[in-house]
């Protein structure tokens, strides 16, 4: 099922795969982007998929420890892949995979950012934001 790919006029990191906030089931569309940031498993816990500024924190938590991993991965790769017996080609593709992935894991946290501190505007809570 294809999701209405509507951008928040007032953020650049909106998702295109949430509705705008304060548009018909905008909230649902975020709960879902968020769940699908985390392994399969957190569906099943109702603390999180019952309050989505739970979910968006955990979200934030997860692709924060994602980006950390991928930083150790990229940094140690020239100097650990070689020992592994990996090829020069192959160590070339990697450091290259894993700087792709880097971009892509930084704009998903902008992304969770905004959309966090959308669902804490809607909830009412005054409290600090999410930093990423």
């Amino acid at each position: 099922m294809t999701m209405p790919q509507t951008l928040s006029p007032t953020a650049a990191d909106w998702p295109s795969q949430v509705k705008a906030p304060g548009s018909h089931d905008w909230e649902r569309t975020a709960a879902r982007w968020l769940r699908d940031l985390l392994p399969a498993r957190y569906a099943g816990y109702s603390t999180l998929t019952r309050n989505h500024v739970i979910l968006a924190r955990h979200a934030h938590l997860h692709v924060q420890h994602e980006i950390r991993a991928v930083r150790v991965a990229l940094q140690t790769s020239r100097a650990e892949l070689p020992t592994l017996g990996v090829s020069e080609s192959v160590i070339e593709n990697t450091i290259r995979l894993y700087a792709l992935e880097l971009d892509e894991l930084s704009r998903i946290a902008r992304g969770v950012r905004v959309i966090s501190d959308a669902l804490i505007a809607g909830s009412g809570v005054r409290r600090g934001r999410l930093r990423v």
